[in-house]
C-alpha cells in the first residue's frame, strides 16, 4: 500500500523539475480582470522581493491546495497543504554569479528552522510542493550544485506567507475594562431559568478583559420540559417501498458530564432514528410538533418532491407547537444522507433533532467490501460550568463564526467506543451535523475515502484524515490490523488571535479497541487495492461536455457588520490582516459569542445584477446543467469558510481555485474556504423552488440562503 510520506517524497523529486504549468489550469498570481471572480491574491500568492545587487529579478510563489479528495487539502494535525508554483523573471545567468550552477527554491518557518529544499528553478513557472508550514517564508538561492540539501549560497529573492503577518495586537491598548466609549454591555438577564454565564475559554487561550464584559443583546433560551422522558440510543427502522414513518420532535432528558439537561430528540431518541430504505423507495412520513417551536423536517440532499423539502417560506408552513405535517419522500439515490429542522437550526438541531437515513443500492457490492458498517453522526455542544450554554431566544448568538461546541459527540455520546477483531475492515458513515464546525478527523490506521454526499468517487483514494464541513457526509473504509487501543481524533491548528500564533488543538471523539482473534474473512488484498468505479465514470460521460465551459451564473459569498461593540471592532480590524482558509475552532468565544443577525449579516451576492440573498431571481428548465462560480470573498471584517447547500439537487465540484478536479463525486454541499473560487456543474434534475444556503446554522440564520427555481 502507498502511504502519503512516500507520495510526498515522490513530489519533491518530481518538483525539482522544471514543469509547465497545465494549460487548463489559471495563474493564481495573474491580476484578475475587472469584475472578475478569482481566488484570492493575499492569501495564495507570494510576491518575492529581490535582494541587494538583484533589483532587476522579480518572481511570485503560486500556492495552490495539494490534490484532495477534499476543497481543503490538509495534514493530519490540520495544517494546510500547498503545492506552490513559482515563477520568475530576470535571473542573471548562474555563471555570472560565481561558483555556482542552479538557482534552488527554499521553504523554512520564520525563525530559519527547520529549512526545506523545495527544487531547482528558473526563468518562467516551475512546479515545486509540498509546503505545510503554518507560517512559512520562501526564498531563491544560488548554489554550487542542483543536488545540495543545504542551504549555503547568497539569497536572490524571498518572501513571506500571509500567515506571518498575523501578530498580537497592542495589550496595554485592550487591557482595560469596557466602560466609557469601549462599547456598550448588557446586564444579564434571567428568562425562563436561563441566565447568561461567558462561554468557557479554550484551555492555553486568555481573553481582553474588555471582552469579558460584553453580553449578548438577546435573553437566553434553554429548553425546559419537566417529566421528560431519559433519551433513549438510535434504532435501526428499516422501511420498504410503500411504508408509513411516524416520527415526532418532542423533548428528552440527558445525562452528560454527571449533569442533567433537557434537550430534545425524535421518537425520543437522540440521535433520531436510523432510516434504512432501499434505493427507489417512497415512504410516508407522519410528522408531529410536540414542542414549543414551530418547525419543520428537511431531508437533506434527498431528491425528492419540492412540496416535501421542508422548508418553511418556501415549500410549506412551519409545523406549529402541536402540529402536524405530512411528507411524501422519494429515495432517488443510494448513500448516506439527513434529517434535521429548517427552522432556527442554531437551536433546534444543535439540541438533539437530527437522524440519518442510509439509502441501499441494488448493487451487493456498490461500496466494495467490508466486514461491517458503523453509522456515525459528529457533533458538538457549547458546554458551560452549569451545562449547556444558552441559545438566543429572539435570534442566534454566535453570528460572527457559529456556536462551536467545545464537547465532542459521535452519536450524541461523548465517549464513542468500538470494538473489532484484528484485522477487520470497517466502513463508516460520516455525516457532521455540528453547527459550525469543519472536522478533520483521523485514525492511526490505514483509511481510503469511497463516497460522499451523493454516491461514490470516481477512483478510491488513500486519505490521512477527513476533512469534513457541516451537513457533509463521506464514507470511509478502515483496516485495523494491530491490537491494542487506539483513538478516533480531531486534530486541527486553531488561531491563538491575541498572541498572534497557531495552536495545535486535539479533541478524541472515540476509541476502538483492536482484539487480538482474527477476523474471519480476512479483506486485506480488496483493502489494499484503490477501486475505480466504472459506472460512476460512465454515469459521469455525459457531464464532460460541459466541463471547460464559461460559468452560467456567479455567486459571492460575503458580509457586512454593524453597531459592533468598539472593542470588538478594533480588534477584528487588527486580525483582519490574516484569516485562515479554515477557521477550525471556536478560539474568540466572546466576540463570538455576543454577536447577533443584527450586527453581523452574511451574504450571497450575485455580482451581475448585485441582488442579494433572498431578492436574487435564479430560474433555470428542468433538465439543465447550469455551471456556477462560487467566490468566497476575502476582503470582510472577518473572512470565514462556507459549506454551501443546495437544495433537491446534485453538483460537481469541477475545480478550486482554478486546479482542475481529477476524481469527481456528487455532492450537495461543497466546503469553500475563505479567499477561494469554485465551479460547480449543477443538474437541475428536480422541478420547484429550492433553496441554496450556508449550512452554518448561525450564518443561515444571518440572511445567507437564497431560492432558485426549477421550472
Amino acid at each position: 500500500m502507498v502511504r502519503f510520506s512516500v507520495l510526498a517524497s515522490l513530489a519533491l523529486v518530481i518538483g525539482a523539475a522544471f514543469v509547465a504549468r497545465p494549460q487548463n489550469e489559471a495563474d493564481l498570481c495573474a491580476h484578475p480582470a475587472p469584475g472578475a471572480l478569482s481566488p484570492s491574491r493575499d492569501l495564495y500568492c507570494i510576491e518575492l522581493i529581490a535582494a541587494p545587487r538583484f533589483e532587476g529579478t522579480s518572481g511570485r510563489v503560486g500556492l495552490r491546495f495539494a490534490d484532495s479528495p477534499f476543497t481543503h487539502s490538509v495534514t493530519v494535525d490540520g495544517r494546510s497543504r500547498f503545492d506552490a508554483e513559482i515563477t520568475l523573471e530576470g535571473l542573471p545567468p548562474i555563471e555570472s554569479l560565481g561558483a555556482f550552477t542552479h538557482y534552488v527554491a527554499w521553504v523554512a518557518t520564520p525563525v530559519l528552522f527547520p529549512i526545506r529544499k523545495l527544487g531547482v528553478v528558473g526563468n518562467g513557472t516551475t512546479l515545486l510542493g509540498p509546503i505545510d508550514y503554518n507560517k512559512f517564508v520562501v526564498f531563491i538561492t544560488a548554489e554550487p550544485s542542483d543536488t545540495t540539501e543545504d542551504w549555503s549560497g547568497p539569497i536572490v529573492l524571498r518572501g513571506q506567507s500571509a500567515s506571518t503577518r498575523m501578530l498580537p495586537p497592542d495589550i496595554l491598548e485592550f487591557s482595560l475594562g469596557e466602560g466609557g466609549t469601549w462599547g456598550d454591555t448588557v446586564a444579564v438577564v434571567d428568562e425562563g431559568g436561563a441566565a447568561w454565564s461567558p462561554p468557557p475559554v479554550p484551555a492555553g487561550l486568555t481573553m481582553f478583559p474588555a471582552l469579558m464584559e460584553l453580553r449578548p443583546k438577546v435573553a437566553p433560551y434553554l429548553p425546559s420540559a419537566p417529566g421528560a422522558p431519559p433519551a433513549r440510543p438510535r434504532e435501526v427502522i428499516e422501511l420498504e417501498d410503500g411504508d408509513t414513518l411516524v416520527l415526532e420532535a418532542g423533548y428528552v432528558s440527558r445525562t452528560i458530564r454527571g449533569r442533567s439537561v433537557t434537550m430534545l430528540g425524535f421518537n425520543g431518541q437522540y440521535p433520531g432514528p436510523l432510516l434504512q430504505v432501499p434505493q427507489g423507495a417512497t415512504i410516508e412520513v407522519e410528522f408531529s410538533n410536540n414542542i414549543e417551536w414551530p418547525t419543520t423536517v428537511h431531508w437533506h440532499g434527498v431528491r425528492l418532491d419540492n412540496a416535501s423539502d421542508g422548508v418553511p417560506g418556501v415549500t410549506q408552513d412551519a409545523v406549529p407547537p402541536g402540529g402536524r405535517f405530512h411528507y411524501t419522500v422519494f429515495f432517488k439515490d443510494a448513500g448516506i444522507y439527513w434529517y434535521h429542522p429548517h427552522q432556527r437550526e442554531d437551536v433546534q438541531q444543535d439540541l438533539g433533532l437530527y437522524g440519518n437515513m442510509l439509502v441501499v443500492s441494488p448493487e451487493e457490492d456498490y461500496f466494495g467490501p467490508a466486514n461491517r458498517e458503523e453509522v456515525l453522526m459528529l457533533d458538538d455542544i457549547l458546554w458551560g460550568d452549569t451545562g449547556l450554554v444558552p441559545f438566543g431566544l429572539e435570534s442566534a448568538t454566535h453570528a460572527l463564526m457559529g456556536r462551536f461546541g467545545n464537547l465532542m459527540l459521535v452519536n450524541g455520546e461523548p465517549d464513542y467506543a468500538l470494538t473489532v477483531a484484528r484485522g477487520e475492515v470497517v466502513r463508516f458513515f460520516l455525516t457532521n451535523v455540528s453547527n459550525t464546525r469543519t472536522f478533520n478527523l483521523s485514525l492511526p490506521v490505514p483509511m481510503k475515502v469511497v463516497g460522499s454526499d451523493v454516491g461514490n468517487f470516481e477512483r478510491e483514494a488513500w486519505v490521512e484524515s477527513v476533512v469534513i464541513a457541516p451537513a457533509e457526509r463521506y464514507v470511509i473504509h478502515a483496516r485495523f490490523d494491530t491490537p491494542g487501543q487506539i483513538v478516533l481524533v480531531n486534530q486541527v491548528q486553531a488561531i491563538d488571535h491575541i498572541n498572534g500564533q497557531f495552536l495545535l488543538q486535539v479533541d478524541t471523539l472515540g476509541t476502538v479497541r483492536v482484539d487480538s482473534a482474527p477476523v474471519d474473512d480476512d479483506l486485506a488484498v480488496s483493502f489494499g487495492q484503490l477501486r475505480e468505479n466504472r459506472s460512476v465514470q460512465d454515469g459521469l460521460a455525459p457531464f464532460r461536455r460541459y466541463l471547460a465551459r464559461v460559468p452560467d451564473r456567479r455567486l459571492v459569498l460575503t458580509m457586512v457588520t454593524e453597531d459592533l461593540p468598539f472593542v470588538m471592532d478594533r480588534l477584528m480590524r487588527l486580525d483582519s490582516a490574516y484569516f485562515p482558509p479554515i477557521e477550525w475552532s471556536g478560539t474568540m468565544p466572546m466576540m463570538n459569542w455576543v454577536t447577533n443577525p443584527a450586527q453581523v449579516r452574511w451574504i450571497l451576492r450575485d455580482p451581475d445584477t448585485g441582488r442579494e440573498n433572498m431578492a436574487i431571481d435564479w430560474h433555470f428548465r428542468l433538465g439543465e446543467v447550469v455551471k456556477i462560480r462560487l467566490a468566497n470573498e476575502r476582503g470582510v471584517l472577518h473572512g470565514m469558510q462556507h459549506p454551501i447547500h443546495l437544495h433537491g439537487q446534485r453538483f460537481l465540484v469541477l475545480n478550486l481555485n482554478g486546479r482542475p478536479n481529477s476524481n469527481l463525486v456528487w455532492k450537495d454541499t461543497v466546503l469553500l474556504p475563505l479567499g477561494t473560487t469554485a465551479d460547480i456543474l449543477v443538474e437541475m434534475s428536480n422541478p420547484g423552488r429550492w433553496m441554496i444556503h450556508c449550512h452554518i446554522a448561525e450564518h443561515l440564520e444571518a440572511g445567507m440562503h437564497t431560492v432558485f427555481t426549477v421550472e
